[in-house]
């Protein structure tokens, strides 16, 4: 059945800010959605209060919102446009469901006529309503572990007394695991408990024997109105039951399921699926089997929706299941649907890997200082990066490389854990880094039998990491001028990076890439075609591996490379790596742009980027997509290869910026600010002469490198005293001090953390007010695209302060001095693109705090509320292309926009909440208010004064 006709007009709810649990690979599919639709001739309409995202452009849908989600902004929305005939839910997580659950609750959708498509009420409240579901997999015959329902204390204690323990609590309609916890000692259980009837909305919770060690599974599937259904990826998580997916190192394809087991769980999971109604679009299905011979299979759970798996499924096989999804909910059937990624073949098909994806989560507790580190049943993940390879092990690496948390991959950088005591508790309690651990325990020569007992991890997956401490050991032998090409092409081809090897040979790093360029030991590029080369595919999609010479019977010796490069003039955009905070979305979403506006001048563009979740790596944002870490050897072995015009960083946030050095040094271009001025200003020496020469003001300061020097400092400049690294994103362990023994522990603590950094100490100006402004230059002119005030006092992260757009009470004096500085500095640093400053301001007195040469988190926030393209006309300015008088500025806002921070508390119980200089936001939202009057607004202004934490 093709496109259904009656639908011409669809509502789609969006997922709101980013949160642990909830993050962009909901604005990857919502955009998929929305060009999808838009290709059929269907109106869109979209209600999402993220400013920081593709989907919310005005280019993605026909009629956008900005607006809180609730159902009084869906009421105004409907009022406005009678016409939406349907609302798509499943693209926005769980946040758009459960607004659409209340807006059916409360009659919404009855009383404007609109229906609800891609999913049914019903099939949803089967899934989350754990009894009904229970009952529900009986009757179809689906294993399931013991459980049982309580929608009180009592009845909790009832079960428990039951089942015994270890236990799992899991709340009724909670996202990412909020509320569920493992109970293994009776003393425990009242607060879990109580905790979980708390957290669930409708105050039930689902009571589960725990079984622990069993392994976990994904299925992703799609299903069509004619009842086709296809299974689209299988993933298989490395870390047993007892530690959620969403924080799991994951693997696709399945690696240690039997061909039969395997059998039987597709046949469960499309049972399944039938069975929880009769809806077309995506379903994420979750399985456990147990770990012997008999691989007895138990479902865990089904989510009617697309999930954060379904983004990793789409980037893993290059199957766009969201866009599919989009397709099948307006009528069409899977036969009728082309493959994307072959143009030639039908989506009614499943694709075959002939790689490998490792998907690693990446955590930010440092940022919550107290925190339980261990993983368990709740998310607390903040991103994720994949790795792909023809090899498992090759994946591992490349994923471990994306991470940027200072390793180069598993072992051979000595950073290793040493102490056995230490390495044995860090695989019984499952912690952040155990990844690492594994392979520290393998050489330290603990058994991988006892390794197996304490972390239930398949044997599979333990051998895979003996080999390559094997391959260490072994190299380790040998010199660089005695290393093979047999062990040099091993070694690559198990994803070690050449400053691994360098370790193992000790040498530079340098040496191991000349010697293998020598020994022809060089990066090829494949595909990610769906079909494993079955069929031709069109889509420019590509990771890297290293392969053996074939030779021909003429004697001719070849590897074959699919990446073929063009005669045309190429930019490469560095992406922005895994979403952390400090760098999440806004960076994505200036890089997206930036690849368009360098099509725009007719560039062939280049993405590199290693995050899952992200519209930067879909495989038609860019004309060339290079899925590989944002890690020095990767990024050079793609410049040689594709020989660009230049490399845009400035897009990318911290991660791009790093590597401007090394770019710079190997006499690679960087378009827009050059690397001498980038450094310049994150050199506080350097930039305080320039503010100096250019009479601006900013607050006493110095620099230490030991903690005496620190001290003696503090003499001069006086309390309080913001102590903070050099060359971090986020405020990253910024810290306001008020004495000498405070300031000697934070200092002599950062310095353990981060050695040979240099420490910069500021004046801490008290009570002041903090402003920003961000602004194009082109090195000549400069325009300034948005000033910002914070509603909170100056100390407060700018990620973690309610900004308000235009200010709201800074006078025409402050204002002038803002506007000059921000001119003045732009042009000093010779700015060609972005730049974003930071103020304070003391007695009508305006202060320089930093200034970024950069796209900066704001970039998104100021071009949604002003309507204007900002990233688009910068990008333009970086390539030489325009200058800034080129273009025609007409911003449009009445009132005020609100940058509102949103912060992921609630999934660490125990935290300081208390905020201060270092960033604690994970996402944020917009708020657009007609005036000052407004009671929100009192409402901010009112909290400002909450304490900052020293």
């Amino acid at each position: 059945m093709p496109k259904r006709k009656d639908l011409k007009s669809i509502l789609i709810i969006g997922s709101g800010p980013i949160i642990i649990g909830q993050a962009c690979e909901f604005d990857y599919s919502g955009s998929q959605a929305l060009r999808s639709l838009k290709e059929d001739g269907i109106e869109t309409i979209l209600i999402n209060s993220n400013p920081a995202t593709i989907m919310t452009d005005p280019v993605m849908a026909d009629h956008i919102y900005l607006k809180p989600l609730t159902t009084k902004s869906i009421l105004e929305i409907l009022k406005k446009h009678p016409q939406i005939d349907a609302v798509l839910p499943t693209m926005g997580g769980q946040t758009a469901l459960n607004l659409c659950i209340e807006a059916d609750e409360k009659g919404i959708w009855k009383d404007f006529d609109v229906e609800i498509i891609g999913v049914d009420i019903d099939a949803i409240d089967i899934t989350e309503d754990r009894e009904r579901f229970r009952a529900l997999m009986m009757e179809i015959g689906i294993g399931m572990a013991p459980q049982a329902t309580a929608t009180s204390f009592l009845k909790g204690k009832e079960i428990a007394q039951e089942f015994g323990f270890p236990l799992v609590i899991r709340a009724s309609y909670t996202l990412g695991g909020a509320g569920a916890a493992i109970v293994y000692k009776p003393e425990d259980f009242d607060e879990l408990l109580s905790r979980g009837l708390e957290i669930s909305p409708i105050h039930e919770v689902m009571i589960d024997k725990a079984m622990m060690g069993w392994k976990e599974y994904e299925l992703e599937l799609l299903r069509d109105k004619n009842d086709n259904v296809v299974i689209i990826c299988t993933i298989e998580n490395m870390d047993p039951m007892g530690i959620h997916t969403g924080d799991s190192i994951t693997v696709a394809p399945a690696m240690t399921l039997s061909d039969r087991t395997f059998q039987r769980m597709r046949d469960m999971a499309i049972k399944m699926m039938r069975s929880i109604g009769d809806f077309a679009g995506g379903c994420n299905v979750q399985f456990a089997v147990s770990p012997d011979e008999k691989e007895d299979i138990i479902a865990i759970e089904i989510n009617p929706r697309v999930s954060r798996s379904s983004a990793l499924a789409s980037k893993a096989t290059g199957y766009p299941i969201a866009k599919i999804a989009a397709k099948l909910a307006v009528g069409y059937h899977l036969d009728e649907l082309e493959n994307q990624i072959t143009k030639s073949t039908s989506a009614l098909f499943e694709p075959t890997l002939d790689y490998v994806i490792v998907k690693i989560p990446r955590w930010n507790f440092d940022k919550f200082e107290g925190s339980d580190r261990t993983l368990g049943l709740q998310m607390k993940a903040v991103g994720e990066v994949m790795g792909i390879g023809r090899s498992f092990q090759e994946a591992l690496h490349k994923a471990t490389q994306s991470l940027e948390i200072k390793r180069n991959g598993l072992g051979a950088d000595g950073k290793g854990y040493k102490d056995y005591n230490q390495i044995i508790s860090k695989l019984t309690i499952p912690s952040w880094d155990r990844v690492f651990v594994i392979y520290d325990a393998i050489q330290m020569g603990i058994p991988l039998s006892r390794i197996h007992d304490i972390t239930r991890i398949d044997m599979w997956f333990l051998k895979q990491y003996e080999e390559l401490y094997q391959l260490e050991k072994e190299i380790s032998t040998y010199t660089i001028a005695t290393l093979s090409k047999e062990l040099m092409l091993e070694a690559k081809q198990k994803g070690f990076a050449d400053r691994q090897i360098a370790h193992m040979l000790d040498c530079w790093e340098s040496e191991v890439y000349n010697k293998r360029a020598e020994m022809g030991v060089n990066r090829v590029y494949k595909l990610v075609d769906t079909c494993a080369a079955e069929f031709k595919a069109m889509t420019p999609y590509y990771y890297s591996t290293f392969e053996a010479e074939i030779e021909t019977p003429d004697g001719e010796r070849y590897v074959e490379n699919d990446s073929v490069v063009t005669d045309r003039k190429k930019i490469v955009v560095l992406g922005s790596g895994p979403n952390r905070i400090g760098q999440g979305i806004e960076f994505d979403y200036c890089c997206v742009h930036g690849v368009l506006a360098a099509a725009e001048c007719g560039y062939e563009t280049i993405m590199i980027n290693c995050n899952p979740e992200t519209v930067s790596t879909d495989f038609d944002t860019a004309d060339k997509l290079y899925f590989e870490p944002v890690f020095w050897e990767h990024i050079y072995d793609i410049i040689r290869h594709e020989k660009p015009e230049g490399v845009i960083v400035q897009l990318g946030g911290q991660t791009a910026l790093k590597l401007a050095e090394k770019l710079d040094k190997y006499g690679i271009k960087i378009i827009g600010t050059s690397f001498k001025s980038l450094d310049l200003a994150e050199d506080r020496g350097s930039f305080s002469t320039l503010l100096k020469e250019n009479n601006i003001p900013y607050p006493k300061f110095g620099v230490a490198e030991t903690a005496d020097e620190a001290l003696q400092l503090a003499d001069e400049l006086g309390f309080p005293l913001l102590v903070r690294p050099s060359y971090v994103l986020g405020g990253q362990g910024m810290k306001i001090v008020i004495n000498k023994e405070e300031l000697e522990a934070h200092v002599v603590d950062l310095l353990r953390k981060i050695p040979n950094n240099k420490l910069l100490l500021d004046h801490y100006l008290d009570g002041a007010i903090e402003a920003e402004a961000d602004a194009i230059c082109d090195g000549d002119e400069i325009y300034i695209i948005g000033i910002m005030e914070h509603i909170e006092p100056c100390g407060i992260h700018s990620g973690d302060s309610n900004a308000t757009l235009p200010p709201f009470n800074l006078g025409e004096f402050v204002m002038q001095q803002i506007k000059d500085h921000t001119k003045k500095i732009a042009l000093a640093l010779k700015t060609v693109g972005l730049i974003n400053i930071q103020f304070a301001i003391k007695d009508d007195m305006v202060y320089i705090i930093e200034a970024n040469p950069r796209a900066s988190r704001t970039v998104p926030f100021i071009a949604k509320a002003y309507k204007e393209p900002y990233v688009n006309y910068a990008t333009k300015v970086m390539l030489g292309e325009n200058k800034v008088k080129d273009f025609k500025f007409n911003p449009q806002l009445e009132g005020f926009a609100i940058k509102q921070p949103v912060f992921s508390f609630n999934k660490f119980p125990n935290v300081n909440k208390n905020l201060g200089p270092e960033m604690k936001s994970t996402g944020e939202s917009i708020l657009f208010i007609d005036s000052l009057k407004d009671d929100e607004f009192y409402d901010l202004y009112g909290r400002r004064k909450m304490y900052l934490s020293k």
